[in-house]
């Protein structure tokens, strides 16, 4: 199937490994020229650095000025932006709401919800210019449902849905904007030390494959019976970005492979 993306042009926050690579990639396999915004883009530029369609950036969006010059580079280097995948965010995992600080909280907030909204507000100016101009966030399954564990991460991706409704309502005449609220899905967050997969280790006592399948079967009961690959995600904010959707706006798509945490 043709999105009929090419030549389009795209900023993807988060490029640098993940659902923002996997997006990247696939963005960049559609025809998309793609700035690939992240802390560090020591990967991905290895990854795609034969890519002329693709401009690496690193900075860090939670600076004053970030946003603003994340756009007027897109647009100086590709010359318009017809799209905008808000795909970086942070989770830090504690055992109680009690251990969360208030500056993990601040931390959390800064990346996952006001950074997405200081680029999003940078970037519609020139996304109104452009016919089919699409944002698409990422949330996540826990912004309906929080996890005790991270309870910091669930309220910012529950403000993500929100905004998204209130941006769809407000800009939906020229800008189409949706949310994928995935469900578990290796990323770096799970296998970083200190992440997702060594916590569940922790939580059920079992080895680390071990303790992730566990945790897919029983505890999420996903009927598959794994957990989720960024590439899947990836393939849906293509998906929503092209004029295959030309008629989803402020839509939720929960990626999750029939998680019962939704039932």
């Amino acid at each position: 199937m043709s999105y009929n993306l090419k030549d389009k042009v795209a900023i993807v926050t988060g490029a640098n490994d993940g659902i923002g690579l996997a997006a990247v990639r696939a963005f960049l396999e559609e025809g998309v020229k793609v700035v690939g915004v992240s802390l560090t883009t020591s990967y991905v530029e290895k990854d795609v650095s034969d890519s002329s369609s693709f401009l690496p950036l690193e900075i860090d969006l939670t600076d004053e000025g970030a946003a603003e010059k994340v756009v007027e580079t897109a647009v100086s280097h590709f010359g318009k932006l017809d799209i905008l995948a808000n795909v970086a965010g942070i989770a830090i995992y504690k055992d109680s709401f009690l251990d969360v600080t208030m500056d993990i909280w601040k931390e959390t907030f800064e990346t996952n919800l006001f950074s997405v909204v200081a680029l999003t507000k940078a970037a519609i100016p020139e996304l109104k210019k452009q016919p089919g101009a699409s944002i698409v966030n990422i949330a996540s399954e826990s912004g309906h449902v929080p996890d005790s564990f991270a309870i910091d991460y669930s309220g910012s991706k529950a403000a993500v849905l929100n905004l998204t409704q209130a941006l769809a309502d407000e800009f939906g005449r020229d800008i189409r904007v949706n949310v994928i609220s995935p469900g578990p899905t290796r990323t770096t967050l799970w296998n970083k030390p200190g992440g997702m997969v060594d916590m569940l280790s922790d939580k059920f006592d079992r080895e680390g494959e071990e303790a992730v399948s566990y945790f897919a079967k029983e505890v999420r009961q996903i009927p598959r019976g794994e957990i989720g690959q960024p590439e899947e995600i990836a393939n849906v904010i293509v998906f929503l970005a092209s004029d295959k959707a030309s008629y989803v706006n402020g839509a939720e798509f929960p990626v999750n492979g029939g998680s019962v945490k939704y039932k």
